[in-house]
C-alpha cells in the first residue's frame, strides 16, 4: 500500500473518515518506529523492560512477564541478558524472602537515556530539516490530539 499524502486531503477518499486516518496514522508512525530503532543499540525487549523499571521501580521477573505480555521463561532470559550486561541488579524483596526484585542499574538507566535522546535528537533534526515553521507549530498541536488518543 503506497502511502498518502498527508499534506493532500484531496487524495484521501474520505478526510474525516476516522478508519482512513487510523490506517494513515499507523502506517507513519510505523515507519518512524522502524527508522528510528535501526540504530538501537538495545533490543526493543530489553528496552521495554528498562522503561518499566526505570519509571515504576524493581519488579520481580513475574511482574515484568505479565507486564510485557510474555512467559515467565522469556523475561527470565531477557532479564539474564540485561543483568550479564550490567544494566539490571537483583535486589531482596522488602516483605517476602523468597522473591527476587529485578532493578535498573545506574548503567541500564543511562542505556536508556542515551538511547531516547538519540532518538529524539533523529526526530528534532527531521523536524527541523523537513517541515516549514508552520508545519512545525501544527505538528506541536497535533501531540496533544495523539496523547488524547494514548
Amino acid at each position: 500500500m503506497e502511502p498518502l499524502d498527508p499534506a493532500d486531503p484531496a487524495e484521501l477518499a474520505n478526510p474525516t473518515d476516522p478508519f482512513e486516518i487510523a490506517a494513515e496514522l499507523r502506517l507513519a508512525i510505523g515507519a518512524m518506529v522502524r527508522r528510528l530503532r535501526v540504530d538501537d543499540e538495545l533490543p526493543q525487549n530489553q528496552a521495554a523492560v528498562l522503561g518499566w523499571l526505570v519509571r515504576e521501580g524493581p519488579r520481580t521477573t513475574s511482574q515484568l512477564a505479565g507486564l510485557q505480555r510474555v512467559r515467565h521463561q522469556s523475561m527470565a532470559r531477557t532479564v539474564a541478558l540485561l543483568t550479564e550486561a550490567g544494566l539490571v541488579e537483583q535486589q531482596p524483596h522488602a516483605t517476602d524472602g523468597r522473591k527476587v526484585l529485578i532493578a535498573a542499574t545506574e548503567t541500564g538507566t543511562a542505556a536508556l537515556y542515551a538511547q531516547r535522546a538519540r532518538r529524539e535528537g533523529q526526530i528534532a533534526a527531521a523536524i527541523s530539516e523537513r517541515l516549514s515553521p508552520d508545519e512545525q507549530r501544527r505538528l506541536r498541536e497535533s501531540v496533544a490530539l495523539l496523547h488524547r488518543l494514548a
